[in-house]
């Protein structure tokens, strides 16, 4: 008889903690999937976007230098209303 109630104390206490876990992951995903969520995921794509664009251009202006300085070309020679095109 004690060994059943023992038992019995134990599994409900296994049965709180499963509760208590799956309500806290439910309300995490369906914070995820609210407003708040969706517009902290789209800032974190935006702000990827952004970064590799940044990188690209870093990119292309160090290999448009390393062209010019191969040809030879001056700089300096740029046409104004060409320059960063």
């Amino acid at each position: 008889m004690k060994n059943t109630m023992i038992m019995r104390v134990i599994w409900m206490g296994a049965g709180v903690a499963i509760g208590v876990i799956a309500v806290r992951k439910l309300s995490s995903v369906a914070d995820s999937y609210g407003p708040a969520g969706l517009n902290r995921a789209m800032g974190e794509v935006t702000d990827g976007i952004a970064h590799f664009a940044d990188t690209l251009r870093s990119g292309m202006q160090e290999r448009e230098s390393d062209l010019r300085a191969a040809l030879g070309i001056d700089p300096a020679a740029i046409r104004p209303d060409r320059a960063g095109h």
